[in-house]
């Protein structure tokens, strides 16, 4: 049984908790710590999404279609379906000369109430334009289009596109293909499971990425930590925990969300993946976690941790707006 990782209090009572297991490697791929079963199973879900867009940039589809920085880290992005992201993804969808009729990630209400309401008051439903991964379906099409491959079944596993996403994602967190799990993403993209060791080793990967000694993989790795790094707010938006983090950090360190409880991070000056998995799936513990865990490593200065702490620990507060308890991550007393 994975140990408890982050608590829920209510009148001075752990009244509820959330396990999880955690895997930080070096450069080499060695563990350097751990916590919980790191064996086990699970899907990246989103935090996949950096590598699903390596065959775009690597078959030159990416710069003939004239695509930035602030497509790219759409691209990679979870986004909340803030007017940004919904601009910028129809933007991205002209350059290659579709519309939102053939993204295939179905629609989604945006995550901010504020954006939603303004739908409401304008008599208008969400659309796939609102799908947190409509950029990466986007970025799916245009890689489609550049080789003239069909589009309409772009999201089955034996289209090339998931085939070619498939042997990098089987590179990146050094597996065989057969190896890989699997599944269907919530946007209903394939999506490959594995070990937690092996999600931390790809995010490891995507920073040190000379050990494959392909020059082309190297570029476009260096062009993705460019684009989250300098578009943040495109990777999720306002309010969100992947956006603070590499706001305040201005990039030093690198963080995807995944869904069902998953974190990953990239920490390039120390040259080190790390993974988190919250069991029960519950989307919120795997930031306190997160932020405990980059506390205790030394890897936010004092101003830092203030300005993120409201991840960190979160008031429980009631209908009445009563403060009842609080939600934070248990020490995890980690000695490098």
């Amino acid at each position: 049984m994975n140990p408890v990782l982050v608590e829920n209090t209510r009148g001075g009572v752990v009244e509820s908790f959330h396990r999880g297991s955690i895997c930080i490697v070096n450069k080499k791929g060695q563990v350097i710590y751990s916590i919980g079963d790191i064996n086990q199973v699970s899907f990246p879900r989103s935090a996949l999404k950096f590598f699903q867009h390596l065959p775009l940039l690597i078959s030159g589809a990416f710069d003939q279609f004239g695509f930035s920085n602030k497509d790219l880290a759409l691209m990679c992005g979870s986004h909340n379906g803030e007017p940004m992201h919904v601009n910028n993804v129809e933007e991205m969808l002209l350059k290659v000369n579709l519309t939102v009729d053939q993204l295939q990630c179905g629609a989604q209400q945006p995550t901010l109430k504020k954006d939603f309401v303004q739908l409401i008051k304008a008599d208008k439903e969400p659309s796939a334009l609102h799908n947190n991964c409509s950029g990466k379906h986007s970025g799916f099409l245009a890689y489609c289009k550049y080789l003239n491959l069909p589009t309409q079944n772009y999201l089955m596993l034996d289209h090339p596109l998931h085939q070619e996403i498939m042997k990098i994602t089987a590179l990146f967190y050094e597996l065989t293909k057969e190896e890989l799990i699997i599944g269907v993403d919530g946007c209903s993209a394939p999506i490959f499971g594995m070990p937690l060791y092996n999600q931390a080793v790809a995010y490891k990967n995507l920073i040190c990425p000379e050990k494959f000694n392909q020059p082309t993989i190297t570029a476009a790795c260096k062009r993705i930590v460019t684009a989250v790094t300098s578009f943040p707010l495109m990777v999720a938006g306002t309010k969100r925990y992947c956006s603070d983090l590499m706001t305040v950090t201005q990039g030093r360190i690198i963080g995807k969300t995944g869904a069902d409880g998953v974190y990953s991070l990239a920490i390039p000056e120390k040259e080190w993946g790390i993974a988190i998995k919250i069991d029960d799936g519950k989307m919120g513990p795997q930031y306190q976690v997160a932020h405990q865990l980059l506390k205790e490593l030394g890897l936010l200065t004092k101003s830092e941790i203030e300005q993120l702490e409201k991840y960190g620990n979160v008031p429980i507060v009631n209908f009445g707006g009563n403060t009842v308890g609080d939600s934070h991550s248990v020490p995890l007393n980690i000695n490098l």
